[in-house]
């Protein structure tokens, strides 16, 4: 049960974000049982449009182990990554991805394509989806359910 422990990290970070207001979206990057990096969405705040949760993670790792590839690594993100977060992830070498929430009109790693296992790129990762989609789901329908309203 590791996956959810960590999914739940990346949930919290993902309210993290909500509180921000921001898009509510965490991730964190395991290694050895140990979290070497994490983040959450902050592209309004930081008026940067790549501060993506998945971005923030994979710098916060690549700082902490003085190393911009990140092998033997697992990525945890409730919602699935767009384009240019899959990109970074073929970069940094991750090893695994798990997502929460499909996403169908941004997600890179299977919704629309997936990058993250094309033939033609180097590096292939492995994914696994669905832990914790429900309260996932649940937390960016909210979060855009509450901006309508407003």
């Amino acid at each position: 049960m590791c996956d959810k422990k960590w999914m739940e990290r990346a949930f919290e970070l993902a309210q993290k974000a909500k509180e921000n207001d921001e898009v509510p979206i965490g991730a964190v990057i395991v290694r050895e049982n140990k979290i070497i990096g994490e983040g959450w969405n902050q592209p309004i705040s930081s008026q940067d449009p790549t501060a993506h949760a998945e971005i923030i993670a994979l710098r916060d790792a690549g700082n902490n182990i003085c190393n911009y590839r990140l092998p033997n690594t697992t990525m945890y993100v409730t919602l699935e990554p767009c384009a240019m977060c899959a990109g970074a992830i073929i970069h940094a070498r991750i090893t695994k991805l798990i997502f929460a929430a499909a996403d169908p009109k941004t997600g890179a790693c299977g919704s629309i394509f997936n990058l993250l296992q094309t033939e033609e790129l180097n590096h292939k990762v492995d994914i696994t989806k669905g832990i914790m989609e429900y309260e996932c789901c649940l937390l960016i329908r909210t979060f855009f359910k509450e901006k309508r309203l407003k």
